[in-house]
This record gives C-alpha cells, sequence and structure tokens, in this order.
C-alpha cells in the first residue's frame, strides 16, 4: 500500500497514518492477515519519529483494525467476512451435485422437485436496500448505487433493516456488513459494498498542482475531514484547500474561484455554475460489477438459464 506523510500540516502524523491504513483496509488495499511495515521500518522509511508510528498502530488496535502480535508484528485483522466466490463449474454441474447432496440427505426426488417449483415460483427481488446508519453518507451511496445500474434503489438505517429487507437485496459497507446480517433473516444475501482505492483513485492528479485553489465539498463530514487528511498528506499544500461543508448556509461562497472541486457525486449537482466538478465515488469497479450481475441475474432469468 502506498503511504503520503505531509510535515507541517494541521492534521498529525498520526493521524494521517491512521487514516490511510483504515481506508487501505475498506478498499482491500489492505488484505485480511497482511502485516504492516514495522515500527522501526516505517520511521526510516518515512523518517518519522517511532513514537508517533507506535501511537499510529496502538490507536488502529484499540479500534480493531489491526492485532499486534507480539514477537512478530502488526497484521490486519479479519475483519470482514468472506463473500462466497463464484463457482467455476457450469450450471449443469451445480445442479448435478445438488441433487447428489439431496440422495445424501435422505429427500426423495419428489420432494426436491417441489422445493425448487417453491422457490423458482417466488417473487424476485425488486430493489436494492443500502442499510446504512449514516444519513449523509447513505445518500451518497444511494446516489452511486442509482447511477451505476437501472434497478431501483432504496435505503434504510440498521434499525429499520429487519422490517424493510423483504423483496430486496440487501447491500452495506464492509464495517457495517456484520451488524446488517445479524439483524437480517438467516436465508436473506447481503451484498458487501467494497470501497474504492484511495491512492488508485488519486493518481491522476498527483504531483499536487501548484499555484492553484481546490475547493473539497460535501454534506458528509466524514468526507471534508477523509479529503483534509489525504490531501495534505499527499502533497496539497493547506492554502490551497478551500473546504466547505454543504449542509451549512451559503456552502457554495468562493467555490467559483478554484481550479476545481472536490466532492461526492450529491454534492457535485449542487455546485454553482462554471464549477468544475471532480466527484469522488466511493463505490470500487468490482463493487458495481457485482450489482450489475445480480441486476441481470434478476431481470433476465431466461437468457442466463
Amino acid at each position: 500500500m502506498q503511504l503520503w506523510f505531509a510535515r507541517g500540516s494541521s492534521v498529525t502524523i498520526r493521524e494521517q497514518l491512521v487514516t490511510q491504513v483504515i481506508l487501505g483496509i475498506l478498499s482491500d488495499d489492505l488484505a485480511p492477515g497482511q502485516r504492516l511495515p514495522s515500527t522501526r521500518e516505517l520511521a526510516r522509511r518515512f523518517r518519522l519519529h517511532p513514537n508517533t508510528v507506535s501511537a499510529g498502530y496502538r490507536q488502529l488496535e484499540r479500534d480493531r483494525w489491526v492485532e499486534l502480535r507480539h514477537g512478530s508484528g502488526v497484521y490486519v485483522r479479519q475483519r470482514k467476512p468472506e463473500l462466497a466466490p463464484s463457482s467455476p463449474l457450469p450450471l449443469d454441474h451445480l445442479i448435478a451435485r445438488l441433487f447428489q447432496s439431496a440422495r445424501e440427505l435422505g429427500a426423495p426426488l419428489s420432494t426436491v422437485r417441489s422445493r425448487l417449483r417453491q422457490w423458482l415460483e417466488l417473487q424476485p427481488p425488486d430493489h436494492f436496500l443500502l442499510i446504512e446508519p449514516d444519513e449523509e453518507l447513505r445518500r451518497i451511496l444511494a446516489d452511486e448505487i442509482a447511477q451505476a445500474v437501472d434497478f431501483p434503489v432504496r435505503s434504510c438505517s440498521l434499525h429499520d433493516c429487519p422490517r424493510t429487507s423483504e423483496g430486496a437485496i440487501p447491500v452495506a459497507l464492509p464495517n457495517r456488513i456484520a451488524a446488517v446480517r445479524q439483524a437480517l433473516p438467516e436465508d436473506v444475501e447481503a451484498i458487501t459494498l467494497q470501497v474504492r482505492s484511495v491512492p488508485t483513485s488519486l493518481a491522476g492528479w498527483l504531483p499536487a498542482p501548484s499555484g492553484k485553489l481546490v475547493g473539497v465539498a460535501s454534506s458528509w463530514p466524514d468526507f471534508l475531514k477523509l479529503a483534509r487528511t489525504i490531501l495534505h498528506a499527499a502533497g496539497f499544500h493547506p492554502d490551497a484547500l478551500l473546504f466547505r461543508d454543504a449542509r451549512k448556509p451559503n456552502w457554495q461562497r468562493g467555490l467559483q474561484q478554484t481550479a476545481a472541486v472536490v466532492c461526492d457525486s450529491v454534492t457535485a449537482t449542487r455546485l454553482p455554475p462554471g464549477c468544475r466538478a471532480i466527484p469522488f465515488p466511493f463505490l470500487s469497479e468490482v463493487s458495481i460489477a457485482e450489482l450489475r450481475r445480480f441486476v441481470a441475474f434478476i431481470t433476465h432469468p431466461i437468457e442466463s438459464l
């Protein structure tokens, strides 16, 4: 994973380290079980104080993002449940295995046929259900999904999901998926939405432009916080960044004087005329492709068979 650190920033080096590691875990730049650089190695490579690196690792351990194995190092925790991989076998082999398993269970063929008929006659899901407790983030993610797929999208908080999941394909972020699956009925499948890699998304904008004012706008407070940390660490001068909270009055003030505005997909539609928007997507291409596969499977079942 690529790391950046900016000295003299209003964001501490420790916070820059913690934020980038968390984003790396959420975007799968850092895999479960992966060993992080040692405190000494990281301090030497980036000329940081070892106590700063150690403090960042301790915070990540307290927040259960990593685990410290004494005498071995710091490792990414096994936080995200593994999704079942798509089988490489042809569909006929899958069906054959189903009947073989039924025989091993002692289920008669008539029962298998009856159950299959009931499953095939079920009403297929008719919408995605985004389950996310943060209201502002929920709006942004729902908008991204709606732009990516031609399929209805609804959203709710974690508190509402047990009674609103009927007819839905539940989806949630990696750090919410465990709680979502506990709240849903056992036979309801939920999709984990993977987060886009921040270094990959920033690659086209580095090195940081000099002498230009760049705006950052969003109605989600954590977007502004994360953007400040990452952009500072990537070399953007604090005086060259103009931050605007889109929930506040007159938030658009000054944005027309910027070279471009980094924002979420919802805020991008609310910028003043003439502003160059740089929408920063949260969902990874892998997640978008997975959502599209679900839509194709549901809406074109005959062609799929």
